[in-house]
């Protein structure tokens, strides 16, 4: 019971901690884009990405929201 208690628990927290760094990342790719020397199409999938990143985000799906705004990241260099 303890075991699955503190499991319950921890799993909380993690969430909560993907929760609150979604919005960091988003604000950090909205402030690279402007400044963004990529071609179209990287534009494109950088906010394909942060778009994608950001509706996750609203719907609970931290760890996917996570995902999507690493690679946008990425292609702007930014980590």
């Amino acid at each position: 019971m303890k075991r699955t208690a503190l499991f319950v628990g921890l799993a909380f927290a993690s969430s909560l901690a993907f929760a609150s760094s979604c919005p960091k990342h988003m604000k950090a790719i909205d402030a690279a884009l402007p400044k963004a020397k990529l071609s179209s199409a990287q534009m494109s999938a950088v906010k394909k990405l942060r778009a994608e990143g950001e509706q996750q985000h609203k719907a609970g799906k931290h760890a996917d929201s996570m995902a999507a705004l690493t690679k946008a990241e990425g292609i702007l260099g930014i980590k």
